[in-house]
């Protein structure tokens, strides 16, 4: 698998493990060990988040390298899975791997950091036990005004086309374009931000040394120089399917919402938006044709409680901050017969057909009104191009009228 390049501006996290860091970072012991845990527990384990709840990251990890067993060690785990994650962590060597993300210009963030975002404690138990950060911006201040932009991986050109105009969209109102680096829709919500001069985030199933899908190498090394690439996994580590999965809650609580652009019925994509609707966030999807198989996950999606939108402004009203930032007001084309008064109006939906003369006392009579009055609006609509007359007879005019500077109630 082919690794990412080095590059990137360093923020001088507290991750980086060059001696002047490790010396003056006040929380080197449970960066340390929140470092080797990466290696020993799955994300999104939510009885691994229990024992880290319980005893800390220190004891933790102290327990599971201390050279005398205990069966008591995990509460709750039994014999077999516990020799099994010391096995994991005799073999974890954290110093090792924040000097290699440190080498690519990374850091590894650590809740209670101030770059840690808050909004991935609403994870509770599954929240990540660190993250391992490639880039220079500050993930907390990018991940506050952030929207995830998901999908099916073997999308369609319309799917590829509004993901990559809907995020330069996001991009150029200012918000971050958040997806998981893969290939379809994830690919083109990233190139749609990168080519609208924009922010990006994209979170990974595996190292954030590690370029996969492999075809995403370039791309991968484009966010990682303009925007940030992050992941639960320390240097070098593959991705599975659960990891998948499990990725994609991380994506929902990162965001102040998900919106799902393709997805068939069983989609990834649809994990992505199910758990940010369990944590409150907004969930958004767009429609496509009802014959595409691609289409079904999302109509699914948007019968369940999700918001429709079409492109950035709909879902920056929605995300933003409410009375500042709303969609603009759509509507059709305004046609000149649509500035009419009310009784012009009525009077013109009156007359007959084209080609077919009629007599105001006739049209007065139909409606209910004097002679004179409908006279009065007969000339009116004359004036204005909307019928022809004839001696003492009307008709409506040949071809509808365009006057551009049609006016309400007079000529």
């Amino acid at each position: 698998m082919t690794g990412l390049p080095t590059g990137g501006a360093a923020s001088g996290g507290a991750g980086s493990e060059s001696p002047d860091a490790a010396t003056h970072d006040p929380r080197r012991h449970e960066r340390r060990a929140r470092a080797a845990l990466t290696r020993v527990l799955e994300p999104g384990d939510e009885r691994a988040g229990q024992w880290l709840a319980d005893l800390g990251p220190v004891e933790l990890l102290r327990r599971l390298t201390s050279p005398a067993y205990r069966h008591d060690t995990l509460p709750g785990a039994g014999d077999q899975r516990t020799r099994a994650l010391r096995a994991l962590a005799a073999r974890a060597d954290p110093a090792h791997d924040l000097a290699t993300v440190a080498s690519h210009g990374g850091r590894f963030v650590i809740p209670g950091d101030p770059e840690w975002p808050s909004q991935l404690d609403d994870l509770g138990p599954a929240r990540p036990i660190g993250l391992w950060v490639r880039g220079g911006p500050d993930l907390r201040r990018w991940a506050l005004r952030s929207v995830a932009l998901v999908g099916a991986r073997s999308c369609t050109p319309y799917g590829a086309h509004t993901a990559t105009t809907l995020a330069a969209g996001l991009a150029e109102h200012g918000w971050v374009v958040v997806s998981g680096a893969a290939y379809g829709i994830d690919g083109a919500a990233h190139r749609g931000a990168l080519a609208a001069g924009g922010a990006t985030i994209a979170v990974l199933a595996c190292g954030t040394d590690v370029a996969y899908p492999r075809g995403h190498a370039e791309l991968l090394g484009r966010i990682v120089r303009q925007g940030l690439v992050i992941g639960e996994l320390p240097p070098g580590a593959h991705p599975t399917r659960s990891r998948f999965v499990l990725r994609n809650r991380v994506i929902a609580a990162l965001t102040r919402g998900t919106v799902v652009i393709e997805a068939a019925h069983r989609s990834g994509s649809l994990v992505t938006a199910r758990a940010a609707q369990r944590m409150g966030r907004h969930t958004m999807g767009v429609p496509g044709p009802v014959t595409s198989a691609y289409s079904g996950g999302v109509h699914q999606l948007l019968r369940g409680g999700a918001v429709l939108v079409t492109d950035a402004p709909d879902v920056i009203e929605l995300v933003g901050t409410i009375g500042d930032d709303l969609a603009p007001d759509r509507r059709g084309p305004v046609l000149p017969r649509d500035l009419l008064d009310p009784e012009c109006a009525q009077l013109l939906e009156a007359m007959p057909g084209r080609a077919t003369d009629t007599t105001a006392r006739d049209l007065a009579h139909a409606l209910g009104t004097p002679v004179d009055a409908a006279l009065a609006r007969l000339y009116e609509l004359h004036s204005l191009g909307f019928v022809e007359r004839h001696d003492d007879r009307w008709r409506l005019t040949a071809r509808p009228a365009r006057h551009a500077d049609t006016r309400r109630g007079g000529a």
